[in-house]
């Protein structure tokens, strides 16, 4: 038998022992992965051989000749393995491609015209493909470390609570056995890092794939949990670009219906076009190591905490920038500060949390008219205010009478507003504003499909940051990049109202 014939013959029964196991719904066996890996190390050696032989301008020995052997090898295994993923994929036999040398190209091509032949691919078809098990070691090898911190995960993945007890180290040594390398538990664990950074760019490495899995989630979960308000009233947008976007819109005599007679001409109607404010996005973003002394001191908070840490930074970020706006009160497009008597968003008196007060905010706000002059109706739909003032509002909301200066009842006009106004008690205002015993704003803001106010903008409408893997030489560490693209814009100041406020005192004086 000639080596092609051979390697062809041992090529099948390694399709044999893959079709057995995915017929039985299971993983190989621990005997099938041997018998598949020694045909793997005939194969290869074969494969070699065959290059060399069909190369007789190369020498045959010296330290070219081994060079074109070994890139030889690796061609035929990514080969194979890119047209076993594509026929995988569109539920085609890759054996034939294999055996009859065809290109990874002319397999792309027959995927296109069986496409054609018979539709969608067996994905969508329903046909599920089973996690390996590599994928489910990785899952549950991430979820164990998640676990291990304390952090609370809905399904954990199968076998992750037993692995809790495991630590970097452990870990580390798992991966690399299951890689191919031996006589690990000798080695320290200065070694191990060493060997783990030199493999932290390979894309099929375990090792940085789960701490990739744990840290994903752990940031995921740190932005999903984080206590923030802004986006409790302001508006979310999406931009496609960092470019400076300009907005208009049309308003004005397109609301306005004007009477027809009987036999009438329906009359022509010109749109005004009014210029607004611009919106533009700016990225913002962190970095954080998995130190050598970190994974030497088994110290796993740095890939479960703080990258969530660092997810609920971001979100921090643009409530602080949010609320920053509403405290400085800057100019804005037209040159006017956001809240001031030329915007009639402003009361003349800053008060306390009054029945008065209140009243004169909700009227202000529905009275506002847009740039043509006409009604807006705005609902008031969110009291933004500092913490300390929402006892005093729940009370005013929430009493069906008031006592009146008769000493007599009377009925609350405000307990209608109890279920449409939105209480928000924001702490950030506090600090923004110097503390307890400083006097502090609170705002009253209109609903959000009323009319813009602010708006938070994110890169084509992702608001979880990005993580990503980052390589940095000379780092003793594994490293990754976190960041988010965002911008925050004030879009029209008729949508709130502001009341400078009184002296916030401090609870524990």
């Amino acid at each position: 038998m000639n080596k092609k014939a051979l390697r062809q013959t041992k090529l099948l029964r390694q399709q044999d022992i893959v079709n057995a196991a995915k017929e039985a719904n299971r993983d190989l066996t621990v005997q099938e992965q041997a018998e598949f890996d020694a045909l793997q190390r005939d194969i290869d050696s074969l494969t070699a051989e065959i290059s060399a032989e069909e190369n007789p301008a190369v020498p045959a020995t010296g330290e070219r000749d081994g060079d074109i052997l070994q890139r030889a090898v690796a061609e035929e295994r990514e080969r194979i393995s890119s047209i076993n993923d594509l026929c995988r994929e569109f539920g085609m036999d890759a054996q034939g491609y294999i055996d009859n040398g065809s290109t990874i190209d002319q397999v792309r091509d027959a995927v296109l015209e069986h496409v054609r032949k018979n539709g969608a691919p067996v994905a969508a078809r329903g046909v599920d493909v089973t996690a390996t098990a590599e994928d489910k070691f990785r899952a549950a090898a991430a979820d164990s470390l998640l676990l291990r911190s304390g952090m609370s995960i809905e399904k954990p993945a199968d076998g992750s609570r037993q692995m809790m007890g495991m630590s970097l180290r452990d870990l580390a040594i798992e991966c690399l056995a299951g890689e191919g390398d031996s006589s690990l538990n000798r080695r320290s664990s200065d070694e191990l890092f060493g060997m783990l950074q030199r493999q932290f760019y390979n894309p099929t490495a375990s090792f940085p794939a789960i701490l990739d899995n744990a840290i994903n989630k752990a940031y995921v979960e740190g932005h999903k949990t984080v206590s923030v308000t802004f986006d409790r009233w302001t508006k979310k947008g999406s931009l496609k670009d960092f470019k400076t976007n300009d907005n208009y819109y049309l308003a004005g005599p397109a609301g306005e219906f004007l009477e027809v007679p009987e036999g009438g001409e329906l009359k022509h109607d010109t749109f005004s076009d009014e210029k607004r404010p611009t919106r533009r996005l700016k990225t913002y973003g962190r970095q954080f190591t998995l130190t050598r002394q970190a994974f030497i001191n088994d110290d796993i908070d740095l890939v479960t905490r703080i990258p969530a840490k660092y997810a609920a930074s971001a979100r921090k970020t643009i409530n602080r920038q949010v609320y920053n706006i509403l405290i400085k009160n800057p100019a804005i497009h037209d040159g006017t500060a956001l809240f001031s008597t030329m915007h009639k968003n402003l009361l003349a008196t800053g008060t306390g949390i009054t029945r008065e007060s209140m009243q004169k905010m909700i009227i202000a706000l529905q009275n506002q008219v847009d740039e043509f002059g006409d009604a807006i109706i705005i609902r008031p739909a969110t009291l933004v205010v500092p913490s300390g003032m929402g006892f005093e509002i729940f009370t005013i909301f929430n009493s069906p009478t008031i006592n009146t200066s008769g000493n007599t009842q009377a009925v609350n006009p405000l307990f209608r507003y109890a279920s449409s106004i939105e209480i928000v008690e924001e702490p950030t205002i506090n600090v923004l504003c110097g503390g307890y015993g400083k006097t502090m704003p609170w705002f009253l803001i209109g609903h959000k499909d009323d009319t813009d106010f602010i708006e938070v903008d994110y890169l084509n409408g992702q608001e979880v940051p990005t993580i990503r893997r980052m390589e940095t030489p000379g780092q003793l560490g594994f490293v990754w990049d976190i960041y988010l693209d965002w911008g925050v814009a004030v879009m029209d100041w008729r949508g709130a109202v502001k009341n400078n406020g009184t002296t916030v005192a401090d609870p524990l004086a």
